[in-house]
């Protein structure tokens, strides 16, 4: 197997703080079928034994140096975070080798884990916007490779074995991975890595990106119900509306995420101002765009009383049919931009943040100086190259409730006379 680790240094001046984050390109959506869930059990396992040192050695390492060190599950990749004094990196980096190609998985501790990821599922169940989103996820991506969380379904979950994760970990580094360190990088680390991580390290030229941009592959979504009712038991309802979108990385991405922006971000947004100022109907409102490798959701949602929904659903559907019937104000523009600019910054405050966004940025193919890209690319963006990015990527949302059942049959009346159960046109 042709195994490539590429590599990304960002030397920053701090008080002897390391920060290192190992991008993995196997996440949730290249979970087998019938195992969903088990790149997440695996990685879990990961840092419970591997190389010289069982899960108790290897805790006592991380933690004898006041290190953190943990794994987690996305869509698109495993991530490994490790924290630690630079004076300490000759100790802890090998740990990244040793998870990466040396896991023990334990029995024992493989067991301890899936039995917590149950309890989690467990508790998502129970939990209204869960609901509501795993319930939108399923009318958006069906049997697809994102159209289960990455904790897993529980019915697979329970029937995962040792020797599946061992097939997943014998196959965990074919796409490659991606370690980006940040803050006071040890003079020799370019060396050492190449040692810890094994002889066959990539070295990339120039930062260079593996793929181009924006050619991350979309899922292939079939022609799917528009709504999706999750009935339970309780006073809140919760409303998601969206769309399976873009890629990180598209062209027409960063209108989507100016939008997000104009949308869901801060108690200026339109959302907060119309469902919560204006209104008073929802007590907690927002967008969610993340980034990913293939068709990203754009969601909107709200959490509101019964009393409230059917108001706060029309509202809704009011503000996602403007996307694409009504231009934004300049000034509405300029503030989006605004916002943008300043996540992007917020972003990267930390060693931490910095080193995990550069990971991101190569396991989804992109360019080292892609978001300096975009913020480049701000300036030449108009209000009408919004609207027709929604107009492109934004046709027929689909509708996800969660709530009493007599309210949800309320609701589906209202979106069954909305329009968007038929294809839209700009």
């Amino acid at each position: 197997m042709n195994r490539q680790c590429d590599l990304v240094l960002d030397p920053v001046t701090t008080t002897g703080v390391l920060s290192a984050k190992l991008w993995i390109r196997r996440g949730s959506s290249a979970d087998p079928s019938g195992q969903r869930g088990g790149h997440q059990l695996l990685s879990s396992v990961l840092s419970r034994g591997c190389g010289p040192v069982d899960h108790l050695q290897l805790a006592d390492l991380v933690e004898g140096c006041g290190a953190g060190l943990r794994c987690d599950t996305h869509e698109d990749g495993i991530l490994v975070s490790l924290k630690c004094r630079d004076v300490d990196a000759d100790r802890l980096l090998p740990a990244l080798g040793w998870m990466l190609r040396q896991p023990h998985l334990d029995e024992g501790q493989i067991d301890l884990e899936k039995e917590l990821s149950l309890q989690a599922l467990q508790r998502q169940r129970e939990d209204p916007f869960h609901r509501a989103f795993d319930g939108w996820r399923q009318l958006a991506y069906g049997g697809g490779p994102y159209g289960h969380d990455p904790l897993g379904i529980a019915a697979d979950l329970e029937k995962l074995q040792k020797k599946d994760l061992s097939d997943l970990a014998a196959n965990i580094e074919k796409d490659g991975s991606v370690l980006a360190l940040s803050g006071a990088i040890p003079d020799r680390a370019h060396a050492q890595l190449e040692e810890w991580l094994g002889s066959r390290m990539h070295w990339p030229d120039g930062g260079s990106s593996n793929a181009e941009a924006g050619q991350a592959p979309e899922l292939t979504l079939r022609q799917r119900p528009s709504l999706g009712l999750q009935p339970l038991a309780t006073e809140q309802v919760v409303i998601m509306l969206g769309k399976a979108a873009l890629p990180h990385g598209h062209p027409d991405d960063l209108a989507l995420r100016l939008l997000q922006a104009h949308l869901g971000s801060g108690m200026s947004s339109l959302l907060f101002r119309r469902l919560r100022e204006e209104h008073g109907v929802a007590y907690d409102v927002g967008v969610h765009h993340p980034a990913r490798a293939g068709a990203a959701p754009f969601v909107m949602h709200a959490s509101t009383g019964v009393e409230r929904a059917e108001l706060s659903l029309e509202l809704l559907i009011g503000s996602w049919s403007e996307l694409m019937e009504i231009t934004i104000a300049e000034v509405d523009l300029n503030l989006a931009k605004a916002k943008f600019r300043g996540q992007l910054a917020h972003g990267s405050q930390t060693t931490g943040q910095r080193a995990e966004r550069r990971a991101q940025l190569r396991g989804l193919n992109l360019p080292d100086d892609h978001d300096q890209s975009c913020l480049s690319q701000l300036d030449l963006l108009k209000a009408g190259d919004l609207r027709d990015a929604a107009c492109r990527h934004l046709q027929s949302p689909q509708l996800s409730l969660c709530g009493p059942t007599q309210t949800l049959s309320t609701l589906e009346k209202r979106w069954n006379s909305s329009g968007f159960t038929a294809e839209d046109s700009c």
